[in-house]
């Protein structure tokens, strides 16, 4: 129980439950037969005539959650909900055994109840259950919160997601429509040939990003392990064993900033794909989201903010230094060339008037897309493939045969966000080895999300990966666009707060 002093009507409320129990009623049942849930009742009765009703008396048996109470002389009435629709209930004295009316009479809003009884149309026209049965099913000690406004009670609702759950449906279709978008996800890989997999989630060696880890220890093994930061990695072994197709749905955690974009644990999707390329990958992208923004809200649109995006074929596309060159030419006035944006002393002069933080350890691949972060990402409203990523912030992709300096990768941003990364993948042991001590030393220069060197994984590839794309695409972040919700927050149920 609660240590925080009660209020007067938490204490009616535990006087009701003592005096159920002094009823004889169970308080807490193990089961009730519920053959009929509210949102069917609804459903299937929804548009039926009072008469017609009257002439069929179909009797349903329910439950729910107490939303509303109200009496007028001797007609009184509940409100019953499921989460998903509402249901009015007519409880008469005469019409109930007597012991189920003394239990309708020690109920409080948000009690949970079953009801059993015809189904039919009151003078105003409400679907409504005449209760012939009332069952006791679980006490709610405190009072509902009514609304939810300003900030304080935004963060309750994050904290007590029960609550928000309870008074405020939009929040319930919101992971509705989550749960529709991870399950066509899975199908539409599935279908595809794809095997879905499991890694593992605590690692020797945060790999497969350039992130920040949490660190944990294992007391029987006496080792420092890593929560994942990505499984890429561990699937691109089971590329090198000949799985040819693999995903997975996961959880990744990064020990870094908390934003409207990002929550230190959240889901991914991550695939691999053996003899594709990254173009590949795009256009099965543009086919994939299209399909699950149709099966998870019905159309390729959704509203977001001020905005309407579409998910239909083709996407738009731009190479990551052009689109940096031309938002700095027109932001700074300037004239800036394609070989500009390959020089350091160049780009260190426009990140320095954007006032970009610039590093000695930066070369001109990290300015480059430095650049292209600060002025371009926040416009990419439509779903936009930027591609052609420096080497440099690449350090697991492979290069352009015709340009080292640049490699096969992209990345989708869609609602002015990224949404997936992706690329062919670099398959040459020797050179992931160079890449990898070229991040180590990145890691000496005070990087800490650096990669570190993972000589296992080197190791894997010296047996032989065939060419492959991988592409990661982040769950949440696409939730919040087919949803219309404006923090991450709104779609983890659980996101992690600052204790109280």
């Amino acid at each position: 129980m609660s240590t925080q002093p009660e209020s007067d009507q938490v204490r009616q409320r535990r006087s009701n439950f003592e005096e159920l129990q002094r009823l004889g009623v169970s308080p807490y049942p193990a089961r009730f037969d519920r053959r009929d849930a509210v949102h069917a009742v609804v459903a299937e009765h929804g548009d039926t005539t009072g008469e017609a009703l009257e002439a069929a008396a179909p009797v349903v048996r329910t439950a729910g959650r107490v939303l509303a109470i109200r009496s007028f002389g001797k007609a009184n009435f509940l409100v019953l909900s499921d989460g998903r629709a509402k249901l009015q209930v007519y409880i008469r004295k005469d019409a109930l055994p007597e012991r189920d009316f003394q239990v309708y009479g020690l109920l409080d809003f948000g009690d949970w109840v079953g009801v059993e009884g015809r189904v039919f149309r009151t003078r105003t026209g409400e679907l409504t259950v005449w209760a012939s049965g009332l069952e006791f099913l679980a006490k709610c000690f405190h009072p509902l919160p009514e609304k939810w406004h300003g900030l304080t009670d935004i963060e309750t609702r994050y904290r007590q997601r029960y609550l928000d759950l309870v008074v405020n449906p939009d929040s319930r279709r919101t992971f509705e429509v989550r749960s529709r978008i991870v399950s066509a996800m899975r199908e539409f890989l599935t279908a595809r040939d794809f095997l879905e997999v499991e890694t593992p989630m605590m690692q020797t060696i945060a790999g497969g990003a350039l992130a920040r880890p949490f660190v944990t220890h294992h007391n029987a093994l006496d080792m420092r392990l890593f929560m994942r930061i990505a499984p890429e990695l561990y699937l691109k072994r089971l590329i090198v064993g000949g799985m040819e197709r693999v995903f997975e749905i996961n959880r990744n955690f990064r020990n870094e900033g908390i934003s409207t974009q990002h929550n230190p644990e959240f889901t991914m999707l991550e695939f691999y794909w053996t003899y594709a390329g990254y173009e590949d990958l795009m256009a099965l992208t543009e086919e994939m989201l299209g399909e699950v923004a149709r099966r998870a809200t019905g159309s390729e649109t959704c509203t977001f903010g001020e905005h309407r995006i579409s998910f239909a074929a083709p996407f738009r596309r731009l190479s990551l230094r052009e689109a940096a060159r031309e938002a700095a030419n027109a932001k700074l006035g300037r004239s800036l060339t394609p070989d500009d944006m390959r020089s350091r002393p160049v780009l260190a002069d426009v990140a320095a008037a954007l006032d970009i933080a610039v590093t000695p350890a930066m070369g001109a691949g990290k300015l480059a897309a430095a650049v292209f972060e600060a002025l371009c990402e926040d416009d990419l409203v439509q779903p936009t493939f930027v591609y052609d990523f420096p080497t440099e912030v690449s350090p697991l992709s492979k290069q352009r045969a015709d340009d080292p300096d640049t490699v096969e990768r992209f990345e989708l941003y869609a609602g002015g966000f990224e949404i997936a990364n992706a690329f062919s993948e670099l398959n040459d042991p020797a050179e992931q080895r160079r890449r990898f001590e070229a991040q180590l030393r990145e890691r000496a220069g005070g990087d800490d999300e650096a990669h570190e060197m993972d000589e296992e994984y080197v190791r894997a590839l010296e047996f032989g990966m065939p060419p492959a794309a991988g592409e990661g695409v982040g769950i949440d972040r696409l939730v919040m666009l087919l949803t219309d919700s404006p923090s991450i927050r709104d779609v983890i149920l659980f996101p992690l707060m600052r204790p109280r």
